[in-house]
Order: C-alpha cells, then sequence, then structure tokens
C-alpha cells in the first residue's frame, strides 16, 4: 500500500505519559508497518524527564513488543525515526531548545516544515503549550503547515470551554486545530453516515414518522482504576456525555451533507447540537438520573466501590453514571426522545446505538408482533444488527424475533485502522472531518451546563451496585412512557 501522507514532524507534547506508548506509538508504529506512512517521517517525543534518544528509543521498543508483539527489522526501522527532546513545558523560554532539534529533523527527514503537535498533557497545559510554540514561531506556516490536536476534556463548563477556545485561537488558526474524540474514529460511527444516506431502504424511515424512540449506551465493566484522583473531578458527564455521546448522537440525527469534506460534514453536526431541546429546570430534575457505584461481588470477587477507589475523597458526589431523556427541535425528530446513559462498572463493556422503530399499526399483525430495532455495535465487536419479526412455524400467524447480523470481523480480507491509526493519518493528511469543530464543542457544552448547574447545587446521586445496569431509577425513568433499557451483552448475537 503507498503511503498518502506527506512528509512530516509529529511532536509528542507528554511524551513520557500512559497515552503515548499505549496508544500513540502503537498506532504510528501500525500505519508504518501497513505502508501509510511516508519514509520520510520523525516523531519527536518532548517532556520534563530527562531522557536520552535511545533511551526513548528503548523505552518505545519495549512498548511494542509487549503491546503489539512487534519484532524484526519494521520495529527497528519504525524506532529509528524516534527523537527526545527535554524541556519544562511550561516555560517558553525553554521550547527554543525545539527550534534547533525540529530544523534538524525537518532538513533529514525533507519535511519542507511540516509538523503535528500532539497535546497528550494535562488539560492546564492546553492554553500554555500553544502560546510557547508560537513564542518562537513554531506555529506559522510560512514554511510548511503546522497542526496542533488537543486531547479531551475542552473546557470544564462552557466558560472554561469558551476562555480556552480564545486561548488557543490567539496563535492557531480554527483549520490548524484538530479537537481529538477517538469515538470518532471508530469504523462503525463513520459507517452510521454510510448506513443511513446510501442505503434507500433506511434513509425514508429515518425520521419521527417511523421512529419510537433511540437509545444510545456507553457502558464500562471497568471501575476508575488509578485515574480516581481525575476522574472525580470529572464524573461521568464530562468523562463520556458531554463528548463521546453527544458526537455518537450527532452522527445519529444529523442531516445529509451536501458534499462529502470536512466543512459540510462538520456544518451538520453543529446543527444537530444546536437544535438540542434546552434543558429547564424541570427537563433536569424529571429526566436526568445520576449514579455512583457501591460495592459488589463479581465472579466470585469482591470489588471496590467508587468511594474506596484511589484518589477519591470518602465524602464524594461524584456521579459514574448517568441517565438522560432529551429531545431534538427540528423537522425530522420533533417529539422522539433520545435516551442516553453511561456508567461505570456495569454488566458489560458495549457502546451501541439502538434505533426502536414504531409498531405496525395493523391491528391483528400487531398484537404480538417482536419490535422492530436496528442495532449499531460500536464496540466491541463493531457491526450493526437488524432485529424484526418472522412466523413461528405452525399454525396461525404468531410471530417471532429473529435477527440479521454483520460483523466487521466477518470481513477476513478488510484491515481495519484504530481509531487512534484513523485519527492521526486524518491529522496528517489535513481531513478534519473526525474531529470537533469549536461551534460543535460550543453546543455540547451549552446544552450540559444545565446539568452541571443542577449537579453543583441540588444533584441528587442514587448508589447503583458495582456489575448492575445502574439504578432502579433510570430505569423508572424510561418506563414513564412504557418502555425498556435494552440489556445488552458483550459479545454478538446476544440481547
Amino acid at each position: 500500500m503507498n503511503a498518502n501522507t506527506e512528509n512530516n514532524c509529529i511532536v509528542i507534547f507528554g511524551a513520557s505519559g500512559d497515552l503515548t506508548y499505549r496508544k500513540l506509538i502503537p498506532a504510528l508504529y501500525n500505519l508504518y508497518k501497513i505502508g501509510r506512512l511516508t519514509e520520510h517521517f520523525s516523531v519527536l517525543g518532548v517532556a520534563r524527564t530527562e531522557l536520552a534518544d535511545a533511551d526513548f528509543r528503548q523505552k518505545m521498543r519495549d512498548a511494542l513488543i509487549k503491546n503489539e508483539k512487534a519484532s524484526g527489522q519494521i520495529l527497528e526501522d519504525f524506532c529509528s525515526h524516534l527523537y527526545y527532546q527535554a524541556i519544562n513545558t511550561r516555560d517558553a523560554k525553554d521550547y527554543g531548545k525545539l527550534v534547533p532539534r525540529l530544523d534538524e529533523l525537518h532538513d533529514k527527514y525533507c519535511t519542507n516544515g511540516n509538523t503535528l503537535y500532539y497535546m497528550s498533557t494535562p488539560p492546564s497545559l492546553y492554553g500554555v503549550i500553544p502560546e510557547c510554540l508560537a513564542a518562537h514561531g513554531l506555529n506559522t506556516e510560512e514554511q510548511g503547515w503546522k497542526r496542533i490536536i488537543v486531547e479531551k476534556p475542552f473546557g470544564y463548563d462552557i466558560k472554561t470551554a469558551e476562555s480556552l477556545d480564545v486561548q488557543i485561537h490567539r496563535f492557531f488558526e480554527e483549520h490548524q486545530i484538530y479537537r481529538i474524540d477517538h469515538y470518532l474514529g471508530k469504523e462503525t460511527v463513520q459507517n452510521l453516515l454510510v448506513l443511513r444516506f446510501s442505503n434507500g431502504f433506511f434513509e425514508p424511515l429515518w425520521n419521527r414518522n417511523y421512529i419510537d424512540y433511540v437509545e444510545i449506551t456507553g457502558a464500562e465493566e471497568i471501575g476508575v482504576e488509578q485515574r480516581g484522583g481525575y476522574y472525580d473531578g470529572s464524573g461521568a458527564m464530562r468523562d463520556m456525555f458531554q463528548n463521546h455521546l453527544l458526537q455518537v448522537l450527532a452522527m445519529v440525527a444529523m442531516e445529509p451533507p451536501a458534499i462529502i469534506n470536512a466543512d459540510s460534514m462538520r456544518d451538520e453536526v453543529a446543527k444537530v447540537l444546536y437544535c438540542l431541546h434546552p434543558l429547564s429546570n424541570d427537563d433536569v430534575k424529571n429526566n436526568l438520573v445520576l449514579g455512583q457505584y457501591t460495592s459488589a461481588e463479581i465472579n466470585g470477587e469482591r470489588v471496590k466501590s467508587y468511594i474506596q477507589e484511589e484518589g477519591v475523597p470518602a465524602d464524594s458526589n461524584t456521579e459514574t453514571y448517568m441517565a438522560l431523556r432529551c429531545e431534538i427541535d427540528n423537522w425530522r425528530w420533533a417529539g422522539v426522545p433520545f435516551y442516553i446513559r453511561t456508567g461505570k462498572r456495569l454488566a458489560t463493556r458495549v457502546t451501541e446505538v439502538v434505533i426502536h422503530f414504531k409498531t405496525t399499526p395493523h391491528p391483528v399483525f400487531s398484537q404480538n408482533a417482536p419490535e422492530n430495532k436496528l442495532i449499531i455495535r460500536i464496540q466491541p465487536d463493531e457491526g450493526i444488527s437488524t432485529r424484526f419479526g418472522l412466523k413461528k412455524p405452525g399454525a396461525g400467524f404468531e410471530a417471532k424475533e429473529v435477527s440479521m447480523d454483520f460483523c466487521y470481523s466477518d470481513l477476513a480480507t478488510s484491515s481495519l485502522l484504530t481509531a487512534y491509526e484513523r485519527l492521526l493519518l486524518d491529522a496528517m493528511k489535513g481531513d478534519a472531518t473526525l474531529f470537533a469543530r469549536t461551534d460543535a464543542v460550543h453546543a455540547c457544552w451549552k446544552f450540559v451546563q444545565p446539568i452541571l448547574n443542577y449537579k453543583a447545587s441540588q444533584g441528587r446521586v442514587y448508589e447503583y451496585e458495582a456489575g448492575s445496569w445502574g439504578p432502579t431509577e433510570a430505569d423508572k425513568l424510561i418506563a414513564k412512557t412504557g418502555r425498556v433499557w435494552r440489556k445488552p451483552s458483550g459479545s454478538r448475537g446476544k440481547k
């Protein structure tokens, strides 16, 4: 496969951290292995820790051998492209050390100055790094493009998000800023658009006339693990809902783009997010459930409650679960409820979208007919399943539920890129389609802010046992209209 990126240098700030050796370096290695990177690239790791190039290479080599089972000449060739520079990332003067290093790498790899900056750092540095780069002219595009990837969270609430946006835009233009959300790099999320808009039998049904309600679930089996200190300042609302799940909702609900390019696609995403029905105080009180997991026995092992986790205060009121009923105020979706839930320590790990279609209006065939559902599995086992009714064998016309399943793993000849592989490749190509634009980020925070205000002032957090599907109050929320949550398993083909 021919490389489809320009020669460039990738600068990773926070290169001594967990994300670099678990996700970023493996993603770049795999892109290199399958020929999607040009031979003329380099990776410059940047962090406070003092390391020589050889030490950084060895650390990354060990991680690739352990996590990717890498070996042989390809591994050695890839590692030869890795370099390291120690700086104080809060000291603008220290960024002067990057200038000669980058000049050297640009010359060696004939990059014409093309540079991709990745901020794999604490959010407190998201505004600092762009300013420090600009102090040494490392943001200008007089020679080669300059792009900067910002990890989540992009702000803590609408006020801090707007402030951060202003900070970064002082030194980088919007076309240079790539706000990464690895959920949007997943094949099934992208395939939502193809599924909807390239199939004539789905698009006519994709509206309030035929869809009863939409269910979006982002469930995790694990607890907060070693991230207790970070998570307690975030919670399920900021960690999953505000970014990942609202972006998935937008992909489900958006209108077809006029053309397939980044601007047109992101225009439609932003329109949906701005059409979310604003949450009043009554909406938040009646349509939101917050929860926190308690200790329980799972598979014969006692797991900790949230407040027993390392770094979590004993009196913490942070939610590890949330469920929300919301609506979209536009022609296509008016009156269709969207039920969204996410949580830690739930019954299984699964992210999926379920489109629940309305029942048939025929008085005879509607009596025992199974519900028609389209299940879009984002993780694990990415794929799509349809559920519908067929006649049971024998006398009469009693219907039973049957399914048709498609799983990406069945495509044995295809090589699926992981989310980080896809998004890093797109950033190097200058394709911003799957990255959040500033107006979409603002729309998400504007919608979520009433929930944050409610949490801060009076929001009650209900308990739920680890290993369950969340608080019973969440079941009551959806049961108000006679509906129930789907309880998916973690494996394909099961209900």
